[in-house]
């Protein structure tokens, strides 16, 4: 009669062992939701575009999987609408989704942002980086890989020092972003702003600004327009004839890749504040330049530069906690902290508000020995920089 027992809990033992393995192995085997909130329409949905598919293709050569864990990316496009992008976040929160990126632009964000972090899931921003979530309303779960909005403007402040620009006309849409960058801006420019000029976010005709310009006659405009909007305030620019006599200074996200392709020789000039460029030498740079031209057909973009490196900075934490990012919050929230991949950039550290400090680079549009414009690095114009917000931020 012993011997029965002893056989029979020998095989409920070998039967619970099983099973326990085999839910484990389900366990481990069910992928990570990815929420991906991004822009795929409207004229700036080439941007969200870039950073889908550069996401995707780190996504690609995992065979489906992030830092050896498996993921499902549930790709929304929010039309550029913070209600459409607030709606889906909720949806996708309901749903259990913990992890979210993709939200390119600051309005969107404000919407998104709140709705991922209350719930205690985790933002990774491949684009937007709104001054709020820098300074006194950062959190430990949101992390900007691309930058801090001021930053990519405060450079170009800096851009227009060197380059002994005395007066200058700011300009920028009317949105978190664009009030951010002018900010940004005349913080680090040291000679005399003759006038701000705040436009819409979707605007395409720029010929009253463009009038109010010329009778100012600068020496320089500083304007921060991405997408469509910059595209035709480059090609109006260039048919006023102003293009002549003021330089252009922007950052690279005013004329990217796409936005050069699509202006002909209307931005050639042009200065550009960039934290990368296509020629870095460093062997991720190289390995990603080459991987997403062969995958896509196309150039990548400094969006899509970015979009890359969250999306291996996403896996470099998902293998720390084997995908288990709800168990292990703090060790999935340190391990992104610590930025252990490599990126596009070459050297990528976070500061104490969870935002880059990096290199940004001087950027000219010229022609090359062909007469087509490229971007040439010039120089070096910050290293190791931050933000200034990260000094309000409480973490």
């Amino acid at each position: 009669m012993k011997t029965t027992t002893i056989r029979c809990t020998t095989a409920l033992l070998l039967t619970l062992a099983a099973a326990t393995a085999h839910t484990t192995a389900s366990a481990q085997a069910k992928p990570v939701d990815i929420g991906f909130i991004g822009t795929l329409s409207t004229p700036a949905g080439y941007i969200g575009e870039d950073e889908r598919d550069a996401f995707m293709l780190a996504v690609k050569e995992g065979g489906g999987k992030l830092g050896g864990v498996p993921v499902n990316v549930r790709v929304e496009d929010d039309a550029l609408k913070p209600a459409n992008a607030k709606q889906t976040a909720d949806k996708m929160v309901q749903d259990g989704v913990r992890l979210f990126t993709g939200v390119n632009f600051s309005n969107v964000m404000a919407a998104v942002g709140p709705t991922v972090l209350n719930a205690g899931g985790f933002y990774v921003s491949l684009n937007a980086g709104p001054s709020n979530y820098a300074g006194k309303a950062c959190n430990p779960n949101y992390f900007a890989v691309a930058f801090q909005n001021d930053s990519y403007a405060d450079t170009a402040g800096i851009a227009a020092n060197e380059l002994g620009v005395k007066r200058v006309v700011v300009m920028a849409p009317n949105y978190q972003a664009g009030r951010d960058a002018v900010a940004g801006f005349k913080r680090a420019y040291k000679g005399e702003i003759a006038e701000e000029i705040y436009t819409k976010l979707d605007q395409s005709d720029f010929s009253v600004e463009l009038a109010r310009i010329r009778s100012l006659n600068p020496e320089a405009i500083f304007q921060f327009h991405p997408g469509g909007a910059g595209i035709n305030l480059t090609k109006q620019f260039a048919n006023s004839g102003l293009s002549d006599k003021i330089k252009m200074i922007t950052p690279i996200y005013s004329m990217d890749d796409r936005m050069l392709a699509a202006t002909g020789n209307a931005s050639k000039g042009f200065y550009l504040s960039s934290l990368w460029s296509a020629d870095l030498d460093n062997a991720q740079n190289k390995h990603f330049v080459d991987a997403f031209t062969k995958a896509y057909n196309r150039a990548p973009t400094a969006y899509a530069a970015q979009a890359y490196d969250t999306a291996n900075l996403i896996a470099s934490a998902l293998k720390a906690v084997n995908g288990d990012i709800t168990g292990r919050p703090d060790d999935f929230r340190a391990a992104l902290r610590k930025a252990d991949f490599a990126s596009v950039r070459g050297k990528f550290k976070f500061g104490p508000n969870n935002h880059p400090i990096q290199d940004w680079y001087l950027l000219h549009i010229e022609p090359n020995a062909d007469g087509k414009l490229i971007y040439k690095n010039v120089k070096v114009l910050a290293r190791d920089h931050t933000d200034v917000h990260a000094a309000d931020c409480k973490m």
